[in-house]
Protein backbone atom coordinates (compact mmCIF):
# COMPACT_ATOMS: atom_id res chain seq x y z
CA UNK A 1 0.00 0.00 0.00
CA UNK A 2 1.32 3.31 -0.96
CA UNK A 3 0.67 5.92 1.48
CA UNK A 4 1.12 10.22 0.80
CA UNK A 5 2.60 12.57 2.80
CA UNK A 6 -0.27 15.39 2.28
CA UNK A 7 1.56 17.64 5.28
CA UNK A 8 2.94 20.30 3.32
CA UNK A 9 4.14 22.52 6.33
CA UNK A 10 3.57 23.77 9.78
CA UNK A 11 2.97 27.28 10.34
CA UNK A 12 2.43 29.39 13.07
CA UNK A 13 -0.81 31.69 12.40
CA UNK A 14 -2.96 33.95 14.28
CA UNK A 15 -6.01 31.77 15.24
CA UNK A 16 -8.32 34.08 14.04
CA UNK A 17 -7.31 34.15 10.58
CA UNK A 18 -8.35 30.42 10.27
CA UNK A 19 -11.51 29.95 8.44
CA UNK A 20 -13.80 27.35 10.01
CA UNK A 21 -14.67 24.62 7.64
CA UNK A 22 -18.27 25.72 6.75
CA UNK A 23 -19.44 21.66 7.31
CA UNK A 24 -17.86 21.44 10.21
CA UNK A 25 -20.61 19.24 12.39
CA UNK A 26 -18.68 18.83 15.92
CA UNK A 27 -20.05 21.07 18.94
CA UNK A 28 -18.78 21.59 21.92
CA UNK A 29 -20.83 22.28 24.80
CA UNK A 30 -19.55 24.35 28.17
CA UNK A 31 -17.78 21.99 30.14
CA UNK A 32 -15.59 20.77 26.94
CA UNK A 33 -14.68 24.51 26.28
CA UNK A 34 -13.74 24.77 30.14
CA UNK A 35 -11.61 21.94 30.30
CA UNK A 36 -9.95 22.86 26.94
CA UNK A 37 -9.19 26.39 28.64
CA UNK A 38 -7.87 24.53 31.70
CA UNK A 39 -5.29 22.03 29.79
CA UNK A 40 -4.45 24.78 27.75
CA UNK A 41 -3.38 27.15 30.27
CA UNK A 42 -2.08 24.30 32.84
CA UNK A 43 0.04 22.59 29.59
CA UNK A 44 -0.35 24.89 26.45
CA UNK A 45 -0.47 23.71 23.11
CA UNK A 46 1.06 20.45 22.26
CA UNK A 47 -0.67 19.55 19.14
CA UNK A 48 -0.91 21.32 15.62
CA UNK A 49 -4.57 22.62 14.32
CA UNK A 50 -5.05 21.03 10.68
CA UNK A 51 -6.20 22.90 8.27
CA UNK A 52 -5.77 23.30 3.99
CA UNK A 53 -4.63 26.42 1.81
CA UNK A 54 -7.44 27.29 -0.54
CA UNK A 55 -6.66 29.12 -3.95
CA UNK A 56 -7.14 33.09 -1.96
CA UNK A 57 -4.18 31.74 0.13
CA UNK A 58 -6.65 31.70 3.31
CA UNK A 59 -6.39 28.65 5.46
CA UNK A 60 -9.58 26.49 6.26
CA UNK A 61 -9.54 24.22 9.16
CA UNK A 62 -10.29 20.77 9.03
CA UNK A 63 -9.52 20.07 13.38
CA UNK A 64 -9.02 22.00 15.49
CA UNK A 65 -12.28 24.63 15.42
CA UNK A 66 -12.73 24.80 19.15
CA UNK A 67 -8.41 25.22 19.78
CA UNK A 68 -8.96 27.95 17.33
CA UNK A 69 -12.02 29.55 18.75
CA UNK A 70 -10.73 29.46 22.42
CA UNK A 71 -7.31 31.35 21.70
CA UNK A 72 -8.26 33.49 18.29
CA UNK A 73 -5.76 36.24 19.13
CA UNK A 74 -2.57 33.88 19.83
CA UNK A 75 -0.32 31.98 17.14
CA UNK A 76 -1.28 28.31 17.07
CA UNK A 77 0.47 25.97 15.11
CA UNK A 78 -1.34 24.60 12.08
CA UNK A 79 -0.08 21.51 9.73
CA UNK A 80 -0.90 22.82 6.53
CA UNK A 81 -2.25 19.91 4.21
CA UNK A 82 -3.00 19.62 0.30
CA UNK A 83 -6.42 18.53 0.10
CA UNK A 84 -8.97 19.34 -2.62
CA UNK A 85 -12.57 20.11 -1.37
CA UNK A 86 -13.83 16.21 -1.20
CA UNK A 87 -10.52 14.67 1.01
CA UNK A 88 -10.98 17.91 2.94
CA UNK A 89 -14.63 16.46 3.83
CA UNK A 90 -13.59 13.06 4.02
CA UNK A 91 -11.19 13.74 6.57
CA UNK A 92 -13.05 16.43 8.45
CA UNK A 93 -15.94 13.51 8.62
CA UNK A 94 -14.07 10.79 9.31
CA UNK A 95 -10.95 12.22 11.74
CA UNK A 96 -12.64 12.41 15.17
CA UNK A 97 -14.82 8.75 14.85
CA UNK A 98 -11.29 7.22 13.86
CA UNK A 99 -10.05 7.88 17.08
CA UNK A 100 -12.83 7.43 18.53
CA UNK A 101 -13.09 3.46 17.42
CA UNK A 102 -9.79 2.82 19.73
CA UNK A 103 -10.15 0.94 22.63
CA UNK A 104 -9.18 1.86 26.19
CA UNK A 105 -6.99 -0.69 28.56
CA UNK A 106 -9.29 0.76 31.67
CA UNK A 107 -6.86 -0.47 34.10
CA UNK A 108 -3.73 1.18 32.58
CA UNK A 109 -6.63 4.54 31.53
CA UNK A 110 -7.61 4.42 35.75
CA UNK A 111 -3.97 4.40 36.49
CA UNK A 112 -3.04 7.22 34.49
CA UNK A 113 -6.25 9.81 35.73
CA UNK A 114 -5.25 8.85 39.30
CA UNK A 115 -1.43 10.14 38.67
CA UNK A 116 -2.66 13.31 36.99
CA UNK A 117 -2.77 16.69 38.86
CA UNK A 118 -4.19 19.28 38.20
CA UNK A 119 -5.44 23.09 39.98
CA UNK A 120 -8.46 23.86 36.87
CA UNK A 121 -11.65 22.50 38.18
CA UNK A 122 -12.96 22.10 34.85
CA UNK A 123 -10.11 19.84 34.26
CA UNK A 124 -10.57 17.93 37.76
CA UNK A 125 -14.29 17.47 36.98
CA UNK A 126 -12.97 15.78 33.52
CA UNK A 127 -10.51 14.02 35.22
CA UNK A 128 -13.23 12.86 37.63
CA UNK A 129 -16.13 12.28 35.42
CA UNK A 130 -13.62 9.79 33.49
CA UNK A 131 -12.72 7.81 36.44
CA UNK A 132 -16.04 7.71 37.63
CA UNK A 133 -17.08 5.80 34.21
CA UNK A 134 -18.62 2.16 34.81
CA UNK A 135 -15.87 0.54 32.61
CA UNK A 136 -13.38 1.69 34.72
CA UNK A 137 -12.22 0.42 38.49
CA UNK A 138 -12.70 2.36 41.85
CA UNK A 139 -9.90 4.15 43.65
CA UNK A 140 -9.29 1.29 45.83
CA UNK A 141 -8.95 -1.38 42.97
CA UNK A 142 -12.40 -2.76 43.36
CA UNK A 143 -14.48 -3.28 40.52
CA UNK A 144 -17.82 -1.02 40.61
CA UNK A 145 -21.18 -3.30 40.36
CA UNK A 146 -23.29 -3.17 37.64
CA UNK A 147 -26.64 -2.80 39.46
CA UNK A 148 -28.82 -5.52 39.26
CA UNK A 149 -31.05 -7.01 36.37
CA UNK A 150 -34.46 -6.06 36.57
CA UNK A 151 -37.01 -8.13 36.46
CA UNK A 152 -39.55 -7.60 33.21
CA UNK A 153 -42.48 -9.51 33.16
CA UNK A 154 -43.66 -10.87 29.46
CA UNK A 155 -46.32 -8.37 28.37
CA UNK A 156 -47.85 -8.39 24.65
CA UNK A 157 -48.25 -5.20 23.46
CA UNK A 158 -49.09 -3.07 19.98
CA UNK A 159 -47.91 0.50 19.37
CA UNK A 160 -50.54 2.08 16.85
CA UNK A 161 -48.69 5.52 15.22
CA UNK A 162 -51.39 7.69 14.70
CA UNK A 163 -51.54 10.66 12.79
CA UNK A 164 -52.17 13.85 15.47
CA UNK A 165 -52.95 14.21 19.02
CA UNK A 166 -57.02 13.80 18.51
CA UNK A 167 -56.60 10.41 16.38
CA UNK A 168 -54.08 9.56 19.61
CA UNK A 169 -57.12 10.31 22.32
CA UNK A 170 -59.68 8.69 19.96
CA UNK A 171 -57.50 5.00 19.90
CA UNK A 172 -57.12 5.50 23.21
CA UNK A 173 -60.37 5.59 24.38
CA UNK A 174 -61.37 3.04 21.93
CA UNK A 175 -59.18 1.01 23.24
CA UNK A 176 -60.07 1.49 27.18
CA UNK A 177 -63.63 1.45 26.69
CA UNK A 178 -62.65 -2.33 25.42
CA UNK A 179 -61.15 -3.07 28.16
CA UNK A 180 -57.25 -2.76 27.29
CA UNK A 181 -55.19 -1.22 29.30
CA UNK A 182 -53.13 1.95 27.37
CA UNK A 183 -50.69 4.55 27.86
CA UNK A 184 -50.17 7.74 25.84
CA UNK A 185 -46.75 8.25 24.27
CA UNK A 186 -45.68 11.05 22.07
CA UNK A 187 -42.09 10.36 20.78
Amino acid sequence: MHIRDRIKELRRIKASQLRPHPKNWRTHGDAQRDALRGVLAEVGYADALLARELPDGSLELIDGHLRAETTPEMEVPVLVVDLDDAEAAKLLALHDPLGAMAGADCDVLAELLRDVETENDAVQQLLGDMLAGPELPLDDGQQRELPPEVDVAEAFQVVVECRDETQQQAVYERMTSEGFKCRLLTL
